[in-house]
């Protein structure tokens, strides 16, 4: 499960639509409609929030906003957006270690995206996270 926290406009439309899957069945997950996955590292930072399916509808809604961009056409009936927008943080070296993750990837599958990403300096995170001075946590490491 990849639940990336840059920012979804560095991604690629493969690596856009994957994230959307991916969110989904996060939220399925944690709607408990699924027996998969459950235990993922990945969903632990959703599990902690206050309300938990509050914040993977905001990490979708967030999806979605960028979908409209790219003239993709997702389902909003998919998720249902907070009234009020929430926030999770993420450390610095987390964001650095998904950003250098998908410049791997994007070296492989679309290489002048990877061209116009790899000279960036300032990575943003997904909109629903604030980025925190800190290192990488066991939990967040992904393959």
């Amino acid at each position: 499960m990849r639940i990336w926290s840059i920012h979804p406009k560095y991604l690629d439309s493969k690596g856009f639509v994957a994230l959307w899957r991916e969110a989904l069945l996060a939220k399925n997950v944690l709607e408990g409609k699924t027996v998969g996955y459950r235990s993922h590292p990945q969903l632990d930072r959703f599990k902690e929030a206050p309300n938990p399916l509050d914040a993977i509808n905001q990490y979708l809604s967030n999806i979605y906003d960028g979908s409209i961009d790219r003239h993709f056409t997702f389902d909003s009936a998919k998720f249902r957006k907070p009234i009020v927008p929430l926030f999770l943080t993420v450390s610095e070296d987390q964001i650095i270690f998904e950003f250098e993750h998908l410049l791997y990837k994007l070296k492989r599958r679309e290489i002048n995206l990877y061209k116009t990403l790899k000279e960036t300096t300032i990575i943003i995170p997904h909109p629903m996270f604030k980025t925190i001075k800190g290192k990488i946590e066991k939990w967040e490491k992904v393959k």
